[in-house]
């Protein structure tokens, strides 16, 4: 009898290793456009830690920093295309392909601090409806992460919207430029690593780059002397979105550890830029930067031409106007809107 017990104990525990020793290992390969340097690339590294770590090693991300693979708007359908596996850049770079994805990757004038935008992605049915977008163009949104309001920077001051009035500066393409140029400044459309040398031979009067940490990093607060802070105009939502097709084929625990581990992303990557932003606007001000917070009211008239624009790209295709709705629901709900 007890060794017809240790008999059906070994041969339990042969089909338990067995299991184990062949259950499969995935490795996905994900492109983001941020540099392993800057602090997005290190909060990416570390989620792609976080996820093996959580997964007994079955799961590993293997990252591709500073577009290295295909260019920065090229990461989606590449991904989309089985060259990558993720996209870890922003639906704003897709807005060709839909006016929807400018409402998934800069609302423009919409939330104030992160934590009310991802509000709307995980409980305001956000994720529901953009899914759909994604979907459709064979990507899965696992989720965001947002580290927090954009500065805009100038050689003049920026005290309010009459501050804007033929205030030429650098915008990137879409909804951005129509607000702007609605408030009687003159948006200019270049790329990014134009920035510094138009603002050096003044081709510009300034710049929206990016949050002031990143600015300062760039150089920008050596050459401008004014920001708006804390920023109102614009936070980008970076996403990270998988090939459908890859993620359908992963196994339920495996899905649940990378949403999870997103959500983790999510709340690390907004306090580390709330750290970093604060102390970074203590700094430039010792560096002669001055910083120009916009009242309620100007920040209101911002808005009010926001949402007049929102409605104008909502009527662009279904898949926009539903999100425009949503968001517009959710701001009401919050607050945010009457």
């Amino acid at each position: 009898m007890k060794f017809l017990k240790l008999a059906a104990y070994a041969a339990a525990l042969t089909v338990a290793t067995t299991g184990l020793a062949s259950a499969k290992d995935y490795v996905l390969k994900i492109q983001t456009h941020l540099s392993a340097e800057s602090l997005n690339g290190k909060n990416a590294a570390k989620f792609a830690k976080n996820v093996e770590a959580m997964s007994g090693g079955r799961l590993k991300l293997e990252m591709f920093y500073s577009a290295s693979v295909v260019k920065s708007t090229e990461t989606f359908d590449a991904a989309a295309n089985g060259i990558l596996d993720g996209d870890m850049t922003g639906g704003g770079y897709q807005t060709g392909k839909n006016a929807a994805f400018q409402f998934v990757g800069d609302i423009m004038g919409g939330y104030n601090t992160p934590w009310e935008q991802l509000s709307w992605l995980y409980y305001g049915g956000g994720l529901e409806s953009a899914q759909k977008l994604y979907n459709k163009y064979g990507m899965q949104l696992i989720g965001w992460w947002v580290g927090g309001q954009e500065s805009m920077n100038s050689s003049k001051p920026l005290r309010g919207p009459a501050d804007l009035k033929n205030w030429k500066f650098r915008s990137p393409p879409g909804m951005e430029t129509e607000i702007f140029a609605e408030m009687g400044a003159s948006p200019i459309v270049m790329d990014f690593g134009e920035i510094f040398t138009a603002l050096e031979t003044k081709i510009i009067d300034g710049a929206d780059a990016s949050n002031v940490t990143t600015n300062k990093s760039l150089g920008i607060y050596d050459l401008v002397k004014h920001t708006t802070y804390p920023g109102f105009h614009s936070m980008p939502s970076d996403h990270l979105a998988l090939n459908k097709e890859v993620y359908d084929g992963l196994p339920a625990d495996l899905k649940a550890i990378l949403n999870g581990a997103m959500q983790q992303l999510s709340f690390q990557h907004a306090l580390s830029f709330q750290v970093a932003m604060s102390e970074t606007a203590t700094q430039i001000q010792k560096d002669g930067v001055t910083l120009h917070d916009w009242s309620t009211a100007d920040r209101e008239a911002f808005r009010v031409a926001a949402q007049k624009k929102w409605q104008e790209w909502g009527d662009r295709t279904p898949e926009a106007r539903s999100l425009v709705d949503s968001h517009v629901s959710f701001m009401k709900r919050i607050g945010l809107l009457k």
